[in-house]
């Protein structure tokens, strides 16, 4: 059974920086691609950062050049730099583990989310 555990979400004000972190428990020969998905109130989710398993990693306009994805040492654990944070930022963060391949079969799965929260 894979169980994702995600941590690092807060109140910041605007400008400032967090850390997402994102672990993966369980038996996992392999992932396709971590994803960081946001999701703000009244809004639908949307994605905000895209990791392959080759390493290539895809942003959101709207995050472009502030945010970064990268790929923990312990190789199941994905996380998201923030910086420059911005009011509009605020929601809650959800990781997005897909195509993770264990002795079961393959499946996606989601993290329980973090509230991410920029004072202007």
């Amino acid at each position: 059974q894979v169980q994702l555990v995600e941590s690092g979400g807060g109140l910041v004000q605007a400008g400032g920086s967090l850390r997402l972190s994102c672990a993966a428990s369980g038996s996992i020969f392999s992932i396709n691609a971590m994803n960081w998905y946001r999701q703000a109130p009244g809004k639908q989710r949307e994605l905000v950062a895209i990791l392959t398993g080759g390493g290539s990693t895809n942003y959101a306009d709207s995050v472009k050049g502030r945010f970064t994805i990268s790929r923990g040492n312990a190789k199941n654990t994905v996380y998201l730099q923030m910086n420059s944070l911005k009011p509009e930022d605020t929601a809650v963060y959800y990781c997005n583990l897909v195509g993770v391949l264990t002795a079961e079969g393959g499946s996606d799965y989601w993290g329980q989310g973090t509230q991410v929260t920029v004072s202007s």
